[in-house]
């Protein structure tokens, strides 16, 4: 068993002391100090178990033998720049690239998901000679300057007017709550016409387009699955005005879909991007990550007479680290794994979805899966607070889980890869429990004969009946301690995932007050 230098109070006083204020950690009212961790197991300092639904860094599982086998046999002989030649780099790329359609056939190694994306911006504007991007509405695409700039989940937390002239945000082509949902015939092309509109009035302000980034599925944005055909037609709107096509693969690439290795092949195969970026999956937890792009853009890259170096990517260590992953993954067909699993889980929340009124909206492909919860199906109002409560009860009973998007409301499922059909049903049963929970103060759940379960892209109508649905809220819970949770799910000025959230503090505020009969708990109470 592992050891520990510190107590918990003893590492939490240090990293006060020592860490940045800024760098939040997960359950800030009470964090967890994990000493190790095997598989989709994390273990605390007591060696509690806890069931990991969130970490899709530990791509293949934590601490897997065959990674960690790999890193100190390698360590053991060498590590160091790809200045020097080492056939570990070339067997990297050369079984990377195999994976991605012909034309992505240049590697680019770097360290982070957000070095990557940063290079991307570099190649797309050396490439074009232009010089402004498109984003999505609600898009994260890493932590450095260049890519705050283009990520409207951080800059719009920013003071007014921080959004620079250079960026364009396009809608998020989400069908569920967004400008065209999924009652509409062609979502996919009013959400590109959008696009399409965007840079037609960039241009009229004399501005050039580089390139249109995006996530493949967006994370951070609340699990958004873009419609087929939805990439395609924004390619060529961008094609058009000589820009290129950058898809963000750092949270869901990897074989995290099931069906395909890369999430950007849910479009069809008659979709290919100008430039990928890769992350976070890629090498199981060692700091690794990639952009693969096509052979004219590397060669007018290069023509710029600048040479690109970087210290570690590409080192050796990385490279057998990286091999390994890509071996593990078809080894133990951990795509199939995902589509396996990934159905059976989204079949256990669709039955979950004809029960509790909470559940507005379930989304996914694969392990990639996103919860919507509602206090109105109707309205789709977004369950701000209880998806706060329901990760903190889930914490209690020894489950990871995190809630993101736009309000922090969708609770998503990113495990890793190797979650199983028992581990999906054990966490399903909680939920419904915490749910039922709720339910019995506020009287909310959904009558059999008025449940219509839905997936993302079916209208979500109780048609059985005219009354108008109850609103599920948290205005019943009965007993002290759950009153307490609730209302550390809302003081806390971060969720579980880190983020502060300046929108949804003032949301909180605005919220008229949730009471139970004895007025216990009441959002005029919180700080924020």
């Amino acid at each position: 068993m592992a050891t520990e230098l510190f107590s918990k109070q003893q590492t939490i006083q240090l990293r006060h002391r020592h860490i940045g204020p800024s760098c939040k950690v997960f359950f800030s009212k009470d964090p967890l100090k994990i000493i190790r961790a095997q598989g989709q197991y994390m273990y605390d300092e007591n060696d509690t178990k806890f069931l990991d639904c969130i970490n899709n860094v530990a791509h293949v599982g934590h601490c897997h033998p065959d990674v960690v086998q790999a890193a100190a046999k390698q360590m053991e002989l060498l590590n160091t720049n790809s200045r020097f030649l080492h056939d570990n780099l070339v067997q990297y790329a050369k079984q990377l690239t195999a994976t991605l359609p012909a034309k992505l056939s240049v590697c680019y190694f770097v360290n982070s998901g957000s070095e990557a994306n940063d290079l991307a911006l570099r190649l797309a504007r050396q490439y074009t000679g232009h010089h402004d991007i498109i984003t999505l509405d609600h898009a994260y695409h890493g932590h450095i300057t260049s890519l705050i700039d283009i990520s409207p989940y951080k800059f719009r937390e920013l003071p007014p007017g921080s959004q620079k002239e250079f960026v364009h945000v396009a809608p998020s082509p989400d069908i569920y709550r967004g400008k065209y949902r999924e009652d509409h015939p062609d979502p996919a092309t009013v959400y590109a016409d959008d696009v399409n509109l965007l840079i037609q009035e960039a241009q009229k302000q004399g501005r050039k387009m580089a390139a249109f980034i995006a996530e493949s599925m967006q994370s951070c944005g609340g699990q958004i699955i873009p419609p087929p055909g939805y990439f395609q037609k924004v390619a060529q709107y961008v094609h058009n005005v000589g820009g290129v096509f950058i898809a963000d693969e750092v949270q869901v690439g990897f074989g995290r879909v099931g069906k395909h290795f890369w999430a950007f092949q849910l479009q069809g195969e008659d979709f290919v991007p100008d430039i990928v970026t890769m992350g976070k999956p890629i090498g199981n937890g060692h700091p690794m990550s990639c952009v693969v792009t096509t052979k004219e853009i590397a060669e007018a890259f290069g023509a710029s007479g600048l040479e690109y170096f970087n210290t570690f990517g590409g080192n050796p260590v990385s490279c057998a680290i990286g091999l390994a992953v890509l071996n593990i993954i078809e080894k133990e067909d951990l795509s199939g794994n995902a589509t396996k699993v990934g159905n059976y889980l989204m079949d256990l929340l669709r039955e979950q979805q004809a029960k509790h009124h909470l559940i507005g909206d379930i989304r996914g492909v694969g392990l990639f899966i996103g919860v919507d919860l509602v206090k109105d199906r109707k309205k789709r109002t977004p369950a701000m607070a209880e998806a706060q409560y329901i990760i903190y009860r889930l914490k209690e009973q020894n489950i990871l889980l995190s809630a993101d998007g736009p309000h922090r409301n969708v609770l998503k499922f990113k495990p890793p890869m190797c979650f199983t059909m028992e581990n999906a049903k054990f966490v399903v049963e909680k939920i419904d429990g915490i749910l039922s929970d709720l339910e019995k103060g506020t009287r909310a759940g959904v009558p059999n004969a008025e449940s219509k379960p839905v997936e993302n892209g079916v209208p979500l109508t109780l048609r059985a009946s005219k009354r108008k649905p109850p609103q599920a809220s948290v205005s019943g819970l009965n007993n002290s301690k759950d009153e307490l949770h609730y209302t550390e799910a809302l003081q806390s000025e971060e969720t579980p995932d880190g983020n502060s959230n300046h929108r949804n503090r003032v949301a909180f505020r605005q919220q008229s007050s949730y009471r139970s009969e004895h007025d216990a708990l009441s959002c005029k109470r919180i700080r924020t």
